[in-house]
């Protein structure tokens, strides 16, 4: 029980560091979240405590919710689905909160599309 409570502890610190480590520099912030079944991403401005554009995998014209979205192929199109909505919005500039996940998987995939979609971070 003290084993899982540790790691549970160094998740959250994990991504109180990283949180404030990106509200340091000033920019939009694109924060990741992902469950065992689908992958969310936001563009948050932080100053003003508002979501500017948001993508999940649950949206049906993404791949919708009938099947499992948890994969890498669904970060991909969640990514390039955040990038395009962010440059509507004349968004081109972001930092990456990866929260208290790795920079590996779901997570890498989502980053990389976004960056080809556009985004610079």
């Amino acid at each position: 029980m003290k084993l899982r409570v540790r790691i549970a502890k160094q998740r959250e610190r994990r991504g109180f560091r990283v949180r404030n480590t990106v509200r340091a520099t000033g920019r939009l912030r694109l924060s990741v979240f992902r469950s065992g079944k689908h992958i969310y991403a936001q563009i948050i401005d932080d100053a003003e405590g508002r979501t500017l554009a948001s993508a999940s995998s649950t949206e049906s014209e993404l791949g919708g919710a009938g099947k499992n979205q948890g994969n890498k192929d669904a970060a991909t199109r969640v990514g390039a689905a955040i990038g395009q909505r962010a440059k509507e919005r004349g968004i081109t500039q972001v930092a990456f909160d990866r929260g208290r996940y790795k920079y590996h998987g779901r997570v890498a995939a989502l980053a990389d599309a976004a960056r080809e979609a556009g985004l610079d971070f």
